[in-house]
């Protein structure tokens, strides 16, 4: 990249467009964090895709410190979550108040809860090293692999992986591909696929993704709508993992993530569900999901359409709430969907 200050077409409308002034830019130019990460480093993707949302990716924690003059209004656009606020964390499954909302099975067809997480004191994925990586891979393997009882079960890594068991990680939705361009900018995808695979315990209810976007992705997930159990298991399993493996974490932004979207929780929690009565009235159904800060997707993730009425409803909020809250408003959220669905 030159060190002229970038010029941006004017549809742009990333929070990168937005927030980098010429005087952010100066201010910051020749600042380097530990890892030799820089100002370059975390807007290469915004440059590159003027599409994107956000459009910058830390390469370590420190980022969010030495370039803070970029991240800290970014944060605050997008999260309402100010430089003097801190994050709390509760991942106490008896905090949450979630009986199962569909106990026969005619609307939820599945629910599933991920979090991201960052190895304490390693640079993130756009600034790691291929050691670093590696590393990484060889020590969390390792501590999944220790795991017994449901969460038992077997790392496959992506290097060398046999057709046969490529072809059924794709049929089970478990596999992730090379990023797309906005990570490829963002340096996530160097060596790929390196360094990088998939655990899962037998019964395919949990699920890690290793050097991923973050470092680990850790995936509780099943069939209906038991929200509850699957938080339980997600929280039992980040237990266990951090025992052997310390996460990042800080007192202001909660858990460390390449992505400013995902700080705080860095948690996803979102159900699969049936509405095709209600998907009629789009106004009605998104002023349901904005009074619980819910988000709707199509079924195949961001920017897909709904298919057969079904529609991907998850948490829009990350940072300044708990994990608790994050799962409730996704829970409150689902039942008042179920009674508007049934009254129609």
């Amino acid at each position: 990249m030159s060190d002229k200050f970038p010029i941006f077409p004017k549809e742009c409308k990333s929070m990168l467009c937005k927030h980098l002034t010429q005087e952010v830019y100066q201010g910051l130019k020749d600042k380097k964090t530990v890892s030799g990460f820089t100002l370059a480093n975390a807007i290469q993707s915004g440059i590159d895709n003027v599409d994107s949302g956000i459009g910058v990716y830390a390469g370590d924690t420190e980022s969010y410190e030495i370039f803070a003059g970029l991240f800290d209004p970014i944060i605050e656009d997008y999260h309402g979550f100010k430089t003097t606020d801190s994050h709390q964390s509760n991942l106490n499954p008896d905090d949450l108040k979630a009986p199962n909302p569909d106990p026969e099975n005619e609307y939820i067809v599945s629910t599933r809860i991920r979090v991201g997480r960052n190895v304490a004191n390693l640079p993130l994925g756009p600034a790691i090293t291929r050691e670093q990586r590696k590393q990484i891979e060889a020590d969390v393997s390792g501590s999944l692999s220790a795991l017994t009882g449901s969460l038992a079960g077997k790392y496959f890594p992506i290097e060398g992986m046999s057709a046969e068991i490529s072809k059924q990680l794709i049929e089970d939705h478990f596999l992730f591909k090379a990023g797309d361009r906005f990570l490829q900018s963002a340096g996530l995808n160097r060596d790929w696929p390196e360094g990088r695979g998939i655990y899962h315990n037998d019964e395919k209810t949990f699920l890690v993704w290793i050097n991923e976007e973050d470092q680990l992705r850790i995936i509780s997930m099943q069939m209906g709508g038991d929200i509850a159990e699957v938080f339980t298991r997600l929280v039992t399993a980040i237990g266990e993992i951090e025992k052997k493996v310390p996460f990042s974490y800080s007192k202001h932004l909660g858990y460390i993530t390449s992505c400013p979207t995902n700080l705080g929780t860095a948690m996803r929690a979102s159900v699969h569900i049936a509405l095709p009565k209600l998907s009629a009235d789009m106004q009605a159904f998104q002023a349901i999901t904005d009074k619980h800060h819910l988000q709707i997707r199509g079924i195949h993730g961001e920017h897909s359409e709904s298919e057969g009425g079904v529609y991907d409803i998850s948490n829009m909020r990350r940072l300044g709430v708990t994990e608790v809250q994050c799962v409730q408003d996704m829970y409150d959220g689902v039942v008042e969907l179920i009674a508007c669905e049934k009254s129609l």
